[in-house]
Order: structure tokens, then sequence, then C-alpha cells
């Protein structure tokens, strides 16, 4: 599957609100207009209405990372990088117009966080003296932490007018690291005990590993070596996928398992080339 944005796989039925029409809208969206900056974004989609969006939204992540690579290479008319027009993090809670709502990125659109409860989160991180660039580090859990040792979840929850529930997702949220997967111990591929880092790889190696991102020029997967290789675009031919996945933009996603074999290794720059052989 080509660029993919987000942290579930579009092209699955399993998505509450989402059917194989709505998943074909969406990545024909994506291709149309470039990758989707928020979640507000969805709105957009042909057939994605508000009862569907609010069934689907929690479970799309937007990888902060890669938006602030495609912003900070995308410059306006004014010629300032979208990147330096946003808003701070702390200035994401308040209230903006609808226009500029679909062009601002949110670090809350990467966590598991439904956009319901944007207003609530944003409140328990002024309450614990957290921000937005603290979600998924150290810091963050350690404030949390503190915060709750002083007052249980049962009277935070209370203070913000929420549930108990719903403030426990906030906090699982706001404390998993920005690349947690739920699916990270599902099927896991099995690695090379004898490769594990870089030097390890020789060119021509066969090895599994799970496909982690895609984007618009090829897919990244994790082989267990701590950085994961890519393999580009133009090897991903449609004689390689099973027949559910040769329709266009529908070949890989974040989670399957593959194949592959090593064509290059820098060492010096951290740069895996990888050949998709087949989808296990």
């Amino acid at each position: 599957m080509s660029s993919i944005i987000c942290d579930v796989n579009l092209t699955r039925r399993h998505i509450a609100g989402l059917n194989a029409n709505r998943a074909k809208n969406i990545i024909e969206w994506r291709e149309k207009n470039g990758p989707f900056i928020n979640r507000e974004q969805l709105k957009k989609v042909k057939g994605l209405g508000p009862k569907s969006f609010q069934q689907c939204a929690g479970f799309v992540r937007i990888n902060q990372d890669y938006i602030r690579t495609f912003c900070s290479q995308h410059t306006d008319s004014s010629g300032q990088s979208q990147e330096t027009a946003m808003v701070t993090n702390e200035k994401l809670g308040k209230k903006k117009n609808k226009a500029d709502a679909t062009l601002i990125p949110n670090p809350l659109d990467q966590t598991c966080i439904h956009p319901e409860s944007y207003d609530i989160a944003v409140r328990f991180l002024s309450f614990i003296g957290g921000t937005m660039c603290e979600i998924g580090k150290p810091e963050m859990q350690q404030k949390i932490n503190v915060s709750l040792g002083k007052e249980g979840i049962e009277e935070t929850a209370e203070r913000l007018q929420t549930t108990v529930h719903t403030l426990q997702v906030i906090i699982d949220g706001l404390s998993q690291p920005k690349t947690f997967d739920i699916r990270t111990d599902f099927d896991k591929p099995d690695f090379k005990r004898s490769i594990v880092c870089l030097e390890d790889l020789q060119v021509g190696t066969v090895l599994t590993g799970k496909v982690e991102n895609a984007t618009l020029f090829g897919v990244f997967v994790d082989i267990g070596v701590g950085k994961a290789g890519l393999i580009p675009i133009r090897f991903i031919t449609e004689a390689k996928l099973s027949k559910t996945k040769r329709r266009r933009s529908l070949g890989l996603g974040p989670g399957e398992k593959v194949e592959v074999k090593v064509l290059n290794v820098d060492i010096p720059r951290s740069r895996i080339s990888l050949d998709l052989l087949r989808v296990l």
C-alpha cells in the first residue's frame, strides 16, 4: 500500500465506521490531496459522515514525525513553511475556525484518545503540568504518576468532569510511546538470532520482517536489527502480492509479515535497502 500515514491499515474492514468503500475513498482522497494532516480532514472524505467519523476516528493515527517532515518540505505562497505557521502545542486546546483546523497538525492525533475527549485531555495536561511535546516520553509518565499519587484517578476524573474510563484512555494515550501499537505482540516475525545489527547483514541475505510504515516512495520493514529497512516502491509489484492485495493502493500495510532480501547496506548512513520476495 502506498503512502498511508495512519497506524491502522485502512483497507481492512475491521474498523468501526469503515467498510471497503469508505476505506477506498480515504485512500483516493489521500492520493489526490496528499497525506492527511490531522483527523479532522477525514470529514472531507466522500461517504464518511459524522457517525462514521465518530466511530473510526480513535483508531486512525496520524504519524506526527511524517507530518512534520512533510510540512517542512512544503511552503505556502508567502514562502513560510507550514510547520513554521503551525500554532504552538499549548494553543492546540483553544478554539480555531474550521478552515484553520483542517490545516494544523495535532499531536493527540497519534494517540488512542478520541477527538471527542481532546478538550478533557488538554485540561488534564494543564492539571499535571504537562505539554503536548512530552506525549509518550518518560517525563509525561512521571508527571502523571506524581499527580495521581497526590489525587487518585477517581478524584481527578471528578475534577475534570469525566468518567474514570475516559480518563484512563487519556492517560494511556499520553503515556504510550509514539510508536506504540497494540498489535506489536500479534504474530511476530521470526528474526534470525545470528543477525542483530547492521554489521551482521550481507547483500543477498533473506529475512522475515514486519511492515512498520508505508510511504509514497516505499515501505519500511522491521527486520530485527534496530533499524528499519526500506523496500522501494518499484519492488512492490503485483506479482509479489496476493490476489486480494493487487488492487491499486492496497498493497502493504503496517503489521503485515513479509519475506525480504537485502539489496544494500550503508552502515555509515544506517540505511538498508530491501527487495520484497513475498507477503507471508
